[in-house]
């Protein structure tokens, strides 16, 4: 973990280093905020990150969408989790779902990505396997532009996990 002020004080590259994984593979979103320092907080810094993921192409914001993992993938499928997306979905019982449950997870997600060509994104922490499925069953009956919406929405709250995993306000 690091100090906020020790982030702020970081050479530009060494900030985006520090940051890049807050959006999964996309270090574009820390890249873009750097000049904007110091923060004085890291809802600033989070709400900056964010305003830069709303203000991007939309090329980029589907781009950054895509690169998102598959939420219970099993096996080998597993080894290209980055950590943070491996310990979330961990976290929320994905690894040891029942094979009910992951057969059922397994057929929404692929209905998804056939529905709206880009996978199904939740900020899982919190979430049980069922609530996962629960969500995506609802998140199916929507429009695509509403998906993109909710899709992006979730990547913010993820970044926000993410980035209170990283930076601490205080030297705490």
């Amino acid at each position: 973990m690091i100090t906020l002020e020790e982030l702020n004080a970081l050479p530009a590259p060494e900030f985006v280093l520090r940051l890049a994984g807050i959006f999964e593979h996309s270090p574009w979103v820390a890249q873009r905020v750097a000049a904007a320092r110091p923060f004085d907080s890291r809802q600033t810094l989070l709400e900056a990150m964010r305003t830069a993921v709303e203000e991007a192409t939309p090329e980029e914001q589907l781009a950054l969408i895509r690169i998102h993992p598959t939420l219970g993938l099993r096996g080998r499928a597993r080894e290209n989790l980055t950590v943070a997306s491996s310990s979330e979905q961990r976290g929320a019982g994905l690894e040891g779902c029942a094979p009910d449950e992951a057969a059922r997870l397994e057929k929404l997600n692929a209905a998804y990505v056939e529905k709206f060509a880009m996978p199904f994104i939740l900020a899982v922490r919190g979430h049980t396997p069922q609530s996962i499925i629960t969500a995506c069953e609802g998140r199916l009956l929507n429009d695509g532009s509403s998906e993109r919406r909710a899709a992006l929405r979730e990547i913010g709250l993820i970044a926000g996990y993410r980035l209170a995993d990283t930076v601490s306000e205080t030297g705490k």
